[in-house]
This record gives C-alpha cells, sequence and structure tokens, in this order.
C-alpha cells in the first residue's frame, strides 16, 4: 500500500488501482493527472485529492444523488479518450462549491461533469453544451436552505 500526506486529510493509504488518471488534467489543473478519491462512505460529498500538490482537493458527489433526473450526452471523442465507445462502465462526478460560512448554499457545477471509466480508472471533465444544465445548481432544496440559514444565524455563524 502507498501513503500520501495530505494537507485536508493526513496520510491517505492507497492501493495504485485506486488511483484516477487524468491525461489532460482537470481545467485550471492540468499539470495534475493523478487523482483520489477520498471521503467518508456516509458522506455524499467525497474529495478528489491531486497526487500532485498536498493542498489541493476539489469536492465532488454524484450528480445523481441530488438530482435524480440528470443525465449528459458524452461525446464520441470523450468516450474514445476514455477508452471505451459505450456509456457502460462510466460514473458522473460533479465539483461542488461550498461556501465556508454558509455551507447550506453548495452548489454543484452540472455543466462540467468528471467523467470516470471505472474498469481502467481514466478520467476527464468534460464540457457540456446544454444551458439547461445549471453551473452553480443548488444542492439543497430552496426550502432546506432557508431553514439552514435561519439556524446558522440564529447559532450566531450568518448574516444578521
Amino acid at each position: 500500500m502507498k501513503s500520501f500526506k495530505t494537507s485536508r486529510f493526513g496520510d491517505l493509504g492507497y492501493e495504485e488501482g485506486d488511483v484516477l488518471s487524468f491525461p489532460k488534467g482537470i481545467p485550471g489543473f492540468e499539470g495534475h493527472r493523478e487523482w483520489l478519491l477520498a471521503g467518508d462512505d456516509d458522506n455524499p460529498v467525497k474529495w478528489l485529492q491531486s497526487l500532485a500538490d498536498a493542498d489541493v482537493a476539489l469536492p465532488v458527489t454524484t450528480p445523481l444523488t441530488f438530482f435524480p433526473d440528470y443525465h449528459v450526452d458524452i461525446v464520441r471523442s470523450d468516450l474514445s479518450l476514455l477508452r471505451t465507445d459505450s456509456g457502460d462502465g462510466l460514473a458522473l462526478l460533479v465539483v461542488v462549491s461550498v461556501p465556508a460560512d454558509e455551507p447550506w448554499r453548495a452548489t454543484a457545477n452540472l455543466r462540467a461533469p468528471i467523467v470516470v471509466n471505472t474498469a481502467c480508472r481514466l478520467a476527464r471533465q468534460i464540457i457540456v453544451d446544454d444551458e439547461r444544465l445549471s453551473l452553480q445548481a443548488p444542492l439543497l432544496p430552496a426550502e432546506l436552505r432557508e431553514s439552514c440559514r435561519r439556524e446558522g444565524e440564529a447559532a450566531g455563524k450568518g448574516p444578521a
């Protein structure tokens, strides 16, 4: 077993088969080609931890957890780069943004999912040309966000 010391999780133990390979990197992180998926099994939000930089980790989630009707069409050129000719064996992740002081306002970028070929651990972030998909889709329904906001304010953790 290998180990990688991170600033967020301490030492992460992993096997070579756990590594997700992004041959072209991730937009904004092109030099980061190897990543691990880290996090608690009971938390739907995980962390994509770069193996190139201990300080770089992106919160991600499976889109269907929060958006059950989510669907994207993956173009043939992306399938080819992922070494597959169909959608079989592919998993989707979306990058999440979580405001530090207002976690109930967390959003997901549905227009740029990460597609993972689970068989060979190849991954790629794609850009979906569909304006119906939001760049900042709220993870929580409006009523729950409002309830959390009120609780945060009552606890002194939000705007007055």
